[in-house]
C-alpha cells in the first residue's frame, strides 16, 4: 500500500474517535498492553512525561518539547488529533513520522493487531511508542487522548505527570460533574511521580490531592506557586515576566496561554529538580519558538490581516470561555465569525456563551460528527445569534471575507475540525 491508502485503511479499519465519536472509544488497556508487550515494551526505552487535561495540554506538550529540544534532547511528541496529515501526532524534534515508517509499520503489525480489533488511537499509540523506540529518543512527551485513567497512553511510566486543567467536555464517558471528570484525569497520577496541576476548583482540588497521596506522588498545585509576575500582550503573543527565568517572550497568543504558561514553568522546574539539564536560555528559546519547533497550529493564530483573521482549536465550555473573552477586548468594526461544531459536544451551553453582536457564518467540518450547518444556525437562533450557513468551511470564510471590511475581525473556530479544514484549505 501507498502511504496514502494506508491511512485510508487505518481510518476505515479503526474509525477515529474525530469521525464517528463514541463508537470509536474502546475502555481499558487490554489492547495496549497486548500490543506493547507484542512490540518488546518500546516505551519502557525512553523517558517520559504524561500530560493530561481537558484544555491546554496540547500548548503545553508542545512548548514543553519544544523547550527540550532546545536543552539538546532528541524528543519525541505525540498529540492528538491531527489538523493536515496523519503524521503531525507523532513527531521526533519537531519532524513528523516517516510515511515509510507508517507505511512498513502496519504492514508488518497487521496480522497481530487485526485480530483484536483495537480502537484508532490504540493503534497509533502503539505505533508512536515503537517509533520513538526506534527513533532512540531521548524523552518523550506523551499527551492523554481522552480522560486519563482508562487512556491507551496510561500505561507509560513517566517522570513527570501534568494535568493542565478540568471544565465539561466528553461528559458521556468521563461523567457530568467536575469532580468526576478530575477523577478519570486523576489517573494518570503514579506511586511516587510528581504530578503538576495547573488549576483548580474546590472539588477538583481535592481530587487530585487525594489521589496524589494515595499515590505517594508529591503534588504542585501551580495556581498557588506563581512563576509569572508580569504577562503582557506581544503582536502574536506575551511577554512574561517570571521569578526564576527571566523575561520570557512566548510565542503563544490567547488568555489561556498566560495560565498554560505557568503550568509549563512549573513542570520545567520539577523536571530541573530531577536533573533534567534545561537552562534559562533554553526555556526562553522552546517559549519563543514553539510553532516553528514542534509544527503546532491552531491556537489563537493569525491568518492574516486588513481584515485581521484569526483562528482558534478552541471546541469546549473552558476554550470557548477564554476565547470569548479575548474577542471581547479586541478592536474592530464588525466581528465576524466561522462557526462549527461537532454533535457530541455542549452545544447549547457554548452558544450561550458565544457574542450576540457579531455576525455568523455558520458551517460544518467534513467529518461525520459535524453538526449540519442549517442546524446549527437554527440552535444559534435560539441564543439570538444571527447569520448565514454555509456548506463548507472555505465557503464560509469567503463569504465573510467578502462582507468584511479592513477594520473589521473574522474569526473561525468552534471546533478543532473546523480549524482543520480551514489549515487544509488554506495549504
Amino acid at each position: 500500500m501507498t502511504y496514502e491508502e494506508t491511512v485510508d485503511y487505518l481510518f476505515n479499519c479503526a474509525p477515529p474517535f474525530q469521525q464517528v465519536g463514541g463508537a470509536a472509544y474502546k475502555e481499558g488497556l487490554a489492547n495496549s498492553i497486548a500490543l506493547d508487550d507484542h512490540a518488546g515494551n518500546p516505551h519502557r526505552k525512553f523517558r517520559t512525561i504524561h500530560v493530561a487535561g481537558t484544555n491546554g495540554k496540547g500548548s503545553c506538550s508542545h512548548t514543553l518539547a519544544a523547550t527540550l529540544q532546545a536543552a539538546g534532547y532528541k524528543v519525541g511528541l505525540y498529540t492528538s488529533p491531527h489538523l493536515i496529515d496523519f503524521r503531525e501526532r507523532i513527531r521526533v524534534n519537531g519532524v513528523p513520522a516517516s510515511k515509510e515508517f507508517v507505511v512498513e509499520w502496519v504492514k508488518n503489525e497487521r496480522p497481530f493487531f487485526e485480530p483484536l480489533c483495537p480502537s484508532f488511537f490504540e493503534l497509533t499509540t502503539a505505533m508512536a511508542f515503537s517509533y520513538f523506540a526506534r527513533e532512540a529518543v531521548d524523552v518523550a512527551v506523551i499527551e492523554v487522548g481522552l480522560g486519563g485513567r482508562l487512556d491507551c497512553t496510561n500505561i507509560i511510566a513517566p517522570d513527570l505527570c501534568i494535568i493542565t486543567n478540568i471544565s465539561p467536555d466528553h461528559v458521556q464517558f468521563l461523567g457530568n460533574s467536575l469532580a468526576s471528570i478530575a477523577g478519570e484525569k486523576a489517573g494518570i497520577i503514579k506511586p511516587g511521580t510528581p504530578v503538576v496541576i495547573g488549576e483548580t476548583t474546590p472539588e477538583t482540588r481535592e481530587i487530585f490531592a487525594q489521589k496524589a497521596a494515595q499515590e505517594q506522588a508529591p503534588i504542585i498545585f501551580a495556581e498557588e506557586n506563581s512563576l509569572i509576575k508580569n504577562a503582557t500582550p506581544t503582536v502574536t503573543g506575551y511577554r512574561y515576566e517570571t521569578t526564576l527565568f527571566g523575561t520570557i517572550d512566548g510565542e503563544l497568543g490567547g488568555d489561556y496561554q498566560v495560565k498554560n504558561a505557568n503550568t509549563i514553568l512549573n513542570a520545567l522546574m520539577r523536571l530541573i529538580g530531577l536533573g533534567y539539564n534545561i537552562s534559562d536560555e533554553s526555556i526562553k528559546k522552546g517559549f519563543s519558538n514553539v510553532c516553528a519547533t514542534t509544527g503546532l497550529m491552531g491556537r489563537w493564530q493569525i491568518l492574516g490581516t486588513e481584515p485581521k483573521t484569526v483562528c482558534d482549536a478552541g471546541h469546549n465550555i473552558g476554550g470557548i470561555k477564554y476565547i470569548v473573552n479575548q474577542l471581547k477586548r479586541e478592536k474592530y468594526a464588525t466581528l465576524r465569525i466561522v462557526f462549527g461544531m461537532v454533535n457530541d459536544k455542549e452545544i447549547d451551553e457554548v452558544l450561550a456563551m458565544m457574542p450576540q453582536e457579531a455576525t455568523y457564518y455558520f458551517t460544518q467540518a467534513s467529518i461525520r460528527r459535524a453538526l449540519p450547518a442549517e442546524q446549527m444556525k437554527e440552535k444559534a437562533a435560539t441564543h439570538g445569534l444571527v447569520g448565514t450557513h454555509h456548506p463548507t468551511v472555505g465557503e464560509a470564510l469567503q463569504a465573510a471575507r467578502t462582507d468584511a471590511s479592513p477594520d473589521d475581525l473574522i474569526f473561525i473556530g468552534g471546533s478543532c475540525f473546523i480549524v482543520a479544514d480551514l489549515l487544509q484549505e488554506m495549504r
